[in-house]
Protein backbone atom coordinates (compact mmCIF):
# COMPACT_ATOMS: atom_id res chain seq x y z
CA UNK A 1 0.00 0.00 0.00
CA UNK A 2 1.51 3.09 -0.79
CA UNK A 3 1.05 6.23 1.25
CA UNK A 4 -0.23 9.47 0.49
CA UNK A 5 3.06 11.61 0.86
CA UNK A 6 4.74 8.93 -1.80
CA UNK A 7 1.90 9.35 -4.57
CA UNK A 8 1.88 13.09 -4.53
CA UNK A 9 5.95 13.48 -4.41
CA UNK A 10 5.30 16.02 -1.04
CA UNK A 11 7.39 15.81 2.14
CA UNK A 12 6.84 16.96 5.04
CA UNK A 13 10.86 18.12 5.95
CA UNK A 14 10.86 21.24 6.69
CA UNK A 15 14.59 21.80 5.35
CA UNK A 16 13.62 20.94 1.70
CA UNK A 17 10.78 23.99 0.88
CA UNK A 18 11.53 27.44 -0.97
CA UNK A 19 9.79 29.81 1.34
CA UNK A 20 9.26 33.71 0.40
CA UNK A 21 9.65 36.02 2.78
CA UNK A 22 8.23 39.36 1.39
CA UNK A 23 8.79 41.27 4.37
CA UNK A 24 13.17 41.06 4.46
CA UNK A 25 14.75 43.71 3.00
CA UNK A 26 16.36 43.76 -0.57
CA UNK A 27 20.09 42.21 -0.96
CA UNK A 28 23.14 45.13 -0.19
CA UNK A 29 25.41 44.95 -2.87
CA UNK A 30 28.99 45.56 -1.59
CA UNK A 31 31.49 47.79 -3.57
CA UNK A 32 34.88 46.39 -4.16
CA UNK A 33 37.44 48.49 -2.83
CA UNK A 34 39.26 50.95 -4.84
CA UNK A 35 42.74 50.00 -5.60
CA UNK A 36 45.04 52.03 -3.38
CA UNK A 37 46.48 54.44 -5.74
CA UNK A 38 43.67 55.56 -7.83
CA UNK A 39 42.54 58.03 -4.36
CA UNK A 40 46.00 59.33 -4.40
CA UNK A 41 46.43 59.89 -7.88
CA UNK A 42 42.78 61.57 -7.61
CA UNK A 43 43.88 63.85 -4.72
CA UNK A 44 47.23 64.60 -6.99
CA UNK A 45 44.73 65.71 -9.97
CA UNK A 46 42.91 67.99 -7.77
CA UNK A 47 45.70 69.60 -6.05
CA UNK A 48 47.43 70.25 -9.12
CA UNK A 49 44.37 72.15 -10.78
CA UNK A 50 43.77 74.13 -7.42
CA UNK A 51 47.45 75.44 -7.70
CA UNK A 52 47.42 76.13 -11.22
CA UNK A 53 43.91 78.07 -10.31
CA UNK A 54 45.83 79.84 -7.77
CA UNK A 55 48.89 81.00 -9.66
CA UNK A 56 46.46 82.24 -12.45
CA UNK A 57 44.63 84.17 -10.07
CA UNK A 58 48.09 85.79 -8.84
CA UNK A 59 49.19 86.55 -12.14
CA UNK A 60 45.92 88.30 -13.04
CA UNK A 61 46.57 90.47 -10.38
CA UNK A 62 50.50 90.71 -10.73
CA UNK A 63 49.74 91.84 -14.29
CA UNK A 64 46.22 93.78 -14.04
CA UNK A 65 47.45 97.27 -15.78
CA UNK A 66 46.12 99.11 -12.40
CA UNK A 67 48.46 97.25 -10.69
CA UNK A 68 51.29 98.18 -12.74
CA UNK A 69 50.95 102.19 -11.50
CA UNK A 70 54.37 103.55 -10.25
CA UNK A 71 54.46 103.35 -6.46
CA UNK A 72 55.60 107.21 -5.64
CA UNK A 73 57.25 105.86 -2.35
CA UNK A 74 55.19 108.99 -0.38
CA UNK A 75 56.69 111.87 -3.08
CA UNK A 76 54.46 114.57 -3.47
CA UNK A 77 54.40 118.00 -5.19
CA UNK A 78 51.68 120.16 -3.86
CA UNK A 79 53.53 122.96 -4.40
CA UNK A 80 56.57 124.54 -5.70
CA UNK A 81 59.66 123.02 -3.76
CA UNK A 82 62.34 125.24 -5.43
CA UNK A 83 62.30 128.31 -3.24
CA UNK A 84 62.62 125.91 -0.09
CA UNK A 85 65.87 123.75 -1.46
CA UNK A 86 69.07 125.11 0.31
CA UNK A 87 71.70 122.68 -1.21
CA UNK A 88 73.38 122.94 2.14
CA UNK A 89 76.52 120.74 0.68
CA UNK A 90 77.01 122.37 -2.70
CA UNK A 91 76.88 125.97 -0.87
CA UNK A 92 79.67 124.67 1.91
CA UNK A 93 81.61 123.11 -1.21
CA UNK A 94 81.68 125.48 -3.71
CA UNK A 95 79.18 129.18 -2.18
CA UNK A 96 75.69 129.39 -0.82
CA UNK A 97 72.40 129.65 -3.05
CA UNK A 98 71.85 133.50 -3.94
CA UNK A 99 68.88 135.43 -2.04
CA UNK A 100 65.82 135.04 -3.37
CA UNK A 101 63.78 132.99 -5.66
CA UNK A 102 64.73 130.29 -8.36
CA UNK A 103 64.76 130.33 -12.13
CA UNK A 104 62.51 127.95 -14.05
CA UNK A 105 59.22 127.45 -15.61
CA UNK A 106 57.05 126.99 -12.90
CA UNK A 107 55.23 123.49 -12.24
CA UNK A 108 53.47 120.46 -13.72
CA UNK A 109 50.54 119.07 -12.61
CA UNK A 110 48.46 116.84 -14.55
CA UNK A 111 46.82 113.18 -13.73
CA UNK A 112 49.75 111.20 -15.77
CA UNK A 113 52.87 113.27 -14.28
CA UNK A 114 53.48 116.29 -12.05
CA UNK A 115 57.00 117.67 -12.69
CA UNK A 116 58.88 120.56 -11.87
CA UNK A 117 62.26 122.87 -13.34
CA UNK A 118 64.39 125.35 -11.89
CA UNK A 119 67.77 126.80 -12.09
CA UNK A 120 68.96 128.14 -8.25
CA UNK A 121 71.70 130.41 -8.92
CA UNK A 122 74.94 130.53 -6.17
CA UNK A 123 77.17 133.39 -5.10
CA UNK A 124 80.33 133.99 -6.56
CA UNK A 125 82.68 130.56 -6.22
CA UNK A 126 85.96 130.08 -4.18
CA UNK A 127 88.08 130.78 -7.70
CA UNK A 128 86.57 134.35 -7.08
CA UNK A 129 87.04 137.08 -9.92
CA UNK A 130 88.92 137.15 -12.91
CA UNK A 131 89.75 140.85 -13.45
CA UNK A 132 91.64 139.72 -16.22
CA UNK A 133 88.87 138.19 -18.31
CA UNK A 134 86.37 141.67 -16.87
CA UNK A 135 83.99 139.13 -14.85
CA UNK A 136 83.71 136.16 -12.47
CA UNK A 137 83.17 132.70 -12.37
CA UNK A 138 79.41 131.37 -10.99
CA UNK A 139 77.83 128.41 -10.27
CA UNK A 140 74.56 127.30 -10.55
CA UNK A 141 72.00 123.78 -10.08
CA UNK A 142 69.36 122.86 -12.33
CA UNK A 143 66.67 121.07 -10.80
CA UNK A 144 63.92 118.13 -12.27
CA UNK A 145 61.69 116.71 -10.05
CA UNK A 146 58.79 114.61 -12.35
CA UNK A 147 56.46 112.02 -10.44
CA UNK A 148 55.55 109.75 -12.84
CA UNK A 149 51.95 108.46 -11.80
CA UNK A 150 50.31 106.26 -14.39
CA UNK A 151 53.41 105.12 -15.83
CA UNK A 152 56.73 103.41 -14.77
CA UNK A 153 59.62 105.48 -16.07
CA UNK A 154 61.88 102.55 -15.32
CA UNK A 155 62.57 101.49 -18.71
CA UNK A 156 62.98 105.27 -20.23
CA UNK A 157 65.97 106.28 -17.13
CA UNK A 158 67.82 103.42 -18.12
CA UNK A 159 67.63 104.09 -21.95
CA UNK A 160 68.30 107.76 -21.19
CA UNK A 161 71.38 107.42 -19.51
CA UNK A 162 74.03 109.39 -22.18
CA UNK A 163 71.55 112.07 -23.11
CA UNK A 164 71.74 115.38 -22.00
CA UNK A 165 69.79 118.57 -23.08
CA UNK A 166 71.53 118.63 -26.07
CA UNK A 167 71.66 115.22 -27.35
CA UNK A 168 73.03 112.57 -26.76
CA UNK A 169 77.33 112.15 -26.29
CA UNK A 170 79.18 109.87 -26.79
CA UNK A 171 81.83 111.14 -24.68
CA UNK A 172 79.54 111.57 -21.12
CA UNK A 173 81.05 109.22 -18.48
CA UNK A 174 78.57 107.65 -16.60
CA UNK A 175 79.32 105.96 -13.20
CA UNK A 176 76.70 103.96 -10.70
CA UNK A 177 76.07 105.63 -7.26
CA UNK A 178 74.85 102.46 -4.62
CA UNK A 179 72.45 102.96 -2.23
CA UNK A 180 70.69 105.25 -3.54
CA UNK A 181 66.95 104.63 -4.48
CA UNK A 182 66.47 102.11 -6.49
CA UNK A 183 68.82 103.45 -9.79
CA UNK A 184 71.24 106.57 -9.55
CA UNK A 185 74.44 107.25 -11.91
CA UNK A 186 76.30 110.21 -12.31
CA UNK A 187 77.19 111.85 -15.33
CA UNK A 188 80.22 114.27 -16.17
CA UNK A 189 79.57 115.93 -19.41
CA UNK A 190 82.37 117.32 -22.09
CA UNK A 191 81.35 120.78 -20.78
CA UNK A 192 82.17 120.56 -17.40
CA UNK A 193 78.88 119.82 -16.15
CA UNK A 194 78.18 117.25 -13.65
CA UNK A 195 74.59 115.57 -13.32
CA UNK A 196 73.00 112.99 -10.42
CA UNK A 197 70.05 111.09 -11.85
CA UNK A 198 67.85 109.00 -9.39
CA UNK A 199 64.91 106.67 -10.20
CA UNK A 200 62.78 105.88 -6.84
CA UNK A 201 59.88 104.00 -7.80
CA UNK A 202 57.59 106.19 -10.07
CA UNK A 203 59.65 109.56 -9.04
CA UNK A 204 62.94 110.88 -11.34
CA UNK A 205 65.06 113.43 -9.69
CA UNK A 206 68.29 115.11 -10.97
CA UNK A 207 70.55 117.81 -9.90
CA UNK A 208 72.99 119.30 -12.51
CA UNK A 209 75.95 121.64 -11.37
CA UNK A 210 77.34 124.17 -14.27
CA UNK A 211 79.20 126.59 -14.01
CA UNK A 212 79.34 129.93 -15.86
CA UNK A 213 81.22 133.23 -16.72
CA UNK A 214 79.32 136.74 -15.59
CA UNK A 215 80.94 139.67 -17.18
CA UNK A 216 81.61 143.05 -15.24
CA UNK A 217 80.46 144.94 -18.38
CA UNK A 218 76.49 145.69 -18.43
CA UNK A 219 76.13 145.16 -21.90
CA UNK A 220 78.12 142.00 -21.72
CA UNK A 221 75.77 139.64 -20.33
CA UNK A 222 76.98 136.25 -18.92
CA UNK A 223 77.77 132.62 -20.60
CA UNK A 224 79.44 129.28 -20.54
CA UNK A 225 83.28 129.45 -19.94
CA UNK A 226 85.19 128.45 -23.46
CA UNK A 227 86.13 125.39 -24.31
CA UNK A 228 89.48 125.86 -23.30
CA UNK A 229 88.01 127.03 -19.74
CA UNK A 230 86.05 123.93 -19.40
CA UNK A 231 88.71 121.43 -20.00
CA UNK A 232 90.25 123.02 -16.44
CA UNK A 233 87.19 122.67 -14.63
CA UNK A 234 87.17 119.61 -11.70
CA UNK A 235 83.80 119.81 -10.81
CA UNK A 236 83.56 115.89 -10.21
CA UNK A 237 84.83 116.91 -6.77
CA UNK A 238 81.53 117.86 -5.48
CA UNK A 239 80.04 114.83 -6.92
CA UNK A 240 79.89 113.84 -2.84
CA UNK A 241 77.80 117.19 -2.03
CA UNK A 242 75.41 116.69 -4.93
CA UNK A 243 74.61 113.47 -3.58
CA UNK A 244 74.27 114.51 0.24
CA UNK A 245 71.69 117.38 -0.79
CA UNK A 246 69.96 114.48 -3.36
CA UNK A 247 69.28 112.92 0.10
CA UNK A 248 67.91 115.93 1.82
CA UNK A 249 65.85 116.52 -1.08
CA UNK A 250 64.04 113.33 -1.81
CA UNK A 251 63.41 113.24 1.74
CA UNK A 252 61.92 117.01 1.71
CA UNK A 253 59.44 115.53 -0.77
CA UNK A 254 58.14 112.57 1.26
CA UNK A 255 55.35 113.34 2.90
Amino acid sequence: MISEPEMTGESDDPGTRDVLDLGAPPPVRVREPRPPGARRRWLWALGGALVASALWGTALMVYTPADRTPDLRGYRLDRDPCPDIRLKSVGEAIAPREPGGSLGPGMLRDGVLDRVRCSIMLGEGKSGRRPDAGGSERYAVAVTIALHKKTDPRAEFEAARSETDLGVDPGTEVEIVPDLGDQAYLLSLVDGETELRVLDGGAVLSLRLSQFFVYDDADGGGGHLTADDAEDLDLSAHKPALISDMHDLMSSLKH
